[in-house]
């Protein structure tokens, strides 16, 4: 059974939200039902893959036992710091609190899970690009964003008391599994630990009825209609003109099926998420009305985007800082930004069409980047209309460059060109 994609699941989906809805309207939290909801849609979902199903459960056992025990590692050593501090203290020194004493990092522990989280997505797309998929599952990328989240959220310090229930909670959460968005666990936490008012959950319910609607017309009509126009190729023996014109209509609707399509899914996935007590963070905001290529990343695939920024790029231009592996933050910043954006390119798949278009983007956000900081045009015309207008058309026409670059649309023709 596929999420959001069969009359099944929406049957089943309706079912699932009555016990969700008596337990919203009666003022109770819905976390544990959710989970027990989130095990059955699951099993549903690799019933007829057992193997990957059983790479899920693989997944599932190595992630908790090493997060849940890097987190008790993390209690520890806090415990001990906090004890060191309270032994000088008393012996006259200036005393400190246990809850500010800083704690090492414990590197080794640090890699080596981050290792596991990641091991089994590097080893399905390393063995994908290859023909072969080991160790993949429907949801794994989103999976593994989740888990890696939660385990540096405990080496921060961020998330430091969390139960077993709890995280499979969070991981295992049907809605958003397979394709997103992707929720933060506190976030999460809270809102599933809330118990809401009758007025409260009425309200998330009737959203919740409301965006799955939206995403149905998004993803069964709009974007099946824009599809059948992407697929449509001409019958009569092609010209070089017309050969383009094919082209630039591949290329504009792909794009726009694209959107449609995923929009679609996200907007489903909030609307089964509302009904849970769960208000999973929109994925989409208007993209195509950006009007530069930072914007665009802050419109597109939000939870993606917003998490490669915080748990990568924040990351890699602090250390770099740190280290001060660059001149300047502005190259700093544009390095990270080419980072950011091939290890997005990598994570969708180990193949040219997307490692080009990590690339090509994290290119553009760089050029970007230097072009606001440095540019006098920028700063005098920024704000006027018809600079809006003229960055506004660029940006749009470079994205759904970066869409055939994807789908592979650009790739092949160069190739098919080469071969003549």
């Amino acid at each position: 059974m596929d999420f959001f994609a069969q009359p099944a699941f929406f049957a089943l989906l309706a079912v699932a939200v009555v016990p969700a809805a008596v337990l919203g309207f009666t003022g109770r939290r819905i976390k544990r039902y959710g989970l027990v909801a989130s095990v059955v849609f699951l099993a549903l979902l690799f019933s007829k893959d057992l193997a990957a199903g059983a790479c899920l459960l693989l997944f599932v056992v190595l992630s908790t036992a090493v997060t849940l025990g890097y987190a008790r590692h993390r209690r520890r050593l806090r415990a001990r710091a906090a004890s060191t501090a309270g032994t000088s203290g008393a012996s006259g020194a200036s005393g400190t609190s246990g809850a500010s004493v800083p704690v090492a990092p414990s590197r080794a522990a640090f890699f080596l899970g981050i290792a596991v989280l990641i091991a089994p997505l590097a080893i399905y797309k390393l063995t994908a690009a290859a023909g072969t998929g080991l160790l993949g599952f429907l949801g794994v990328s989103y999976l593994t964003f989740k888990a890696v989240q939660v385990f540096l959220e405990v080496h921060d310090d961020i998330i430091t008391e969390f139960s077993l229930l709890d995280y499979l909670g969070f991981l295992l959460f049907f809605a958003p599994f397979t394709s997103g968005p992707i929720d933060r666990s506190r976030r999460f936490a809270a809102d599933a630990e809330r118990r809401y008012t009758r007025d409260e959950y009425q309200a998330l319910l009737v959203r919740g009825i409301l965006l799955l609607l939206a995403g149905v017309v998004y993803k069964a009509v709009i974007a099946a209609v824009v599809f059948d126009f992407y697929s449509w190729m001409p019958t009569r023996s092609t010209t070089l003109l017309l050969d383009m014109a094919v082209a630039l209509k591949n290329a504009y609707s792909y794009g726009i099926y694209l959107f449609f399509d995923f929009a679609g899914y996200s907007l489903m996935a909030m609307g089964a998420s509302y009904c849970f007590g769960i208000r999973t963070p929109r994925n989409f905001r208007a993209p195509f009305a950006s009007i530069d290529i930072k914007d665009f990343w802050n419109r597109w695939h939000m939870t993606l985007s917003f998490w490669l920024r915080d748990f990568v790029f924040m990351r890699f231009t602090r250390l770099a800082v740190k280290r001060r592996w660059f001149s300047s933050r502005l190259t700093t910043a544009c390095c990270g930004y080419v980072i950011n954006m091939g290890l997005m390119g990598v994570w969708h798949g180990i193949t040219a069409d997307y490692l080009a278009y990590g690339l090509f983007h994290g290119l553009l956000l760089a050029a970007t980047e230097w072009y606001q900081k440095k540019s006098r045009f920028f700063r005098r015309n920024k704000d006027k209309r018809w600079y809006k207008a003229a960055s506004w058309a660029l940006t749009v026409n470079l994205v759904f460059f970066g869409f055939a670059l994807f789908s592979g649309q650009v790739l092949s023709t160069l190739a098919a060109l080469a071969l003549q």
